[in-house]
Parts: structure tokens; sequence; C-alpha cells
């Protein structure tokens, strides 16, 4: 049901009206939208969690992507920042007779993340194995830390 409302000029505004309802609480409105949110599996946000630590040489990327054909994954370089991209696939068999939870995430992702000026954008290295892409950057010569040693008298 939609009433009108004037307002200052003259003219009409439109206004949903909703009814009020003393049982409704938030937490029937939070699980009416998480419900909502997981009826469509194609519809779930879905981004794989990356893990980011580095070492002495490299800086190495570890990405979550199982299910996914790592031809289908792009990883691209470019003004220092590191793109990861990809689609999971929702592919319901026609012979099952239906799901009773659908709890993982699908569809297209997109991961960015800022590189130092320290890495060596020429020899970056991809790997997947067992559901996880390892992207390794390495550093440049020049931010490999260095031992000098000092020579007491």
């Amino acid at each position: 049901m939609i009433e009108m409302y004037p307002d200052g000029d003259g003219e009409e505004l439109t206004m949903p009206l909703i009814k009020y309802n003393p049982f409704h609480t938030d937490l029937d409105l939070f699980q009416d939208s998480l419900s909502r949110l997981f009826s469509e599996p194609t519809s779930r946000p879905w981004t794989p969690a990356v893990d980011i630590y580095e070492n002495e040489n490299e800086l190495v990327f570890k990405a979550d992507i199982p299910d996914i054909d790592p031809k289908e994954v792009g990883i691209q370089l470019e003004n220092g920042t590191l793109t990861l991209k990809g689609e999971r696939k929702f592919e319901q068999e026609k012979k099952s007779k239906g799901f009773h939870r659908i709890e993982r995430g699908y569809g297209s992702f997109v991961r960015a993340f800022s590189l130092p000026d320290t890495v060596d954008p020429e020899k970056v290295k991809a790997d997947y194995k067992n559901g996880v892409l390892t992207v390794t950057v390495p550093k440049k010569e020049i931010a490999k830390p260095k031992t000098i040693n000092v020579q007491v008298q």
C-alpha cells in the first residue's frame, strides 16, 4: 500500500506504508535477510581467503580457490598492484534430488593488492596445487637484507 504526502512545494511524494508488528524483532529481520541472501547460490558474494607473507627474498600470496580451473584464473601485475581474478561456477547435477544445504560461495571474484617498490615485477611466479594458488613476487637485489661484519680492533 502506498500513501501520498504533500511536501512543502505542493507536490505529492510517495512513501511505502509499513504495518507495525509488535512481535517482529530485529533478530527476525536479520534471519529474514540472511535467508534471502543465501537462497540463491549465485547471488552470494564470494571472495577467496588470501594469506600474504614475506621472507628475505620474496613476497608470497596464497589464495584458497578450490574447484577453479587454474587456466581460468587471471593474474595481473600493473602499476604496483597485483590483481587476482576468477570465477567459481555453481554446477547443479540434473540427476540429483536436490541440495539440503549450500554453504560454499560461488561467482566471480577480484582481489587487488598494492605491492611495495622493492619487488621485481619481471620475475613473478604462480603455482597451483591442491586448490591453493601461490603467487611469488621476488624482491629486488637492492631490497634484500645485507649482513655487514664489523671488525673490532
